[in-house]
């Protein structure tokens, strides 16, 4: 059974910090099997990569545009470099607390 892999890069605009949203993205994204990472910009806004099943990662994608966590505003999703992938480049899903 091949299921296809997919990779995204997103950046979340909105009331996004200091309301625990990367911490309940991380969850989320692990309990869908993801994996990526995400973190704070100085803009203000999370920004961040998923991998995945492409099912999940299109869940993962409406949670991050429709939902978030619960005290947070999301005014706008953006994704970008959406792609096939043949195998996973992160091992687990972090918060990324410093610059990559």
């Amino acid at each position: 059974m091949s299921t296809s892999l997919k990779t995204v890069d997103f950046e979340v605009f909105g009331r996004v910090q200091k309301v625990f949203f990367r911490k309940c993205t991380q969850e989320h994204g692990k309990q869908l099997g993801l994996r990526g990472w995400c973190r704070n910009t100085p803009e203000g806004t999370v920004i961040g990569t998923i991998q995945g099943p492409s099912d999940k990662v299109a869940e993962m994608t409406a949670w991050l545009r429709d939902i978030g966590s619960p005290a947070s505003r999301i005014d706008k999703l953006e994704l970008k470099n959406e792609k096939s992938i043949s195998d996973y480049t992160y091992s687990d899903f972090d918060i990324v607390r410093k610059k990559i």
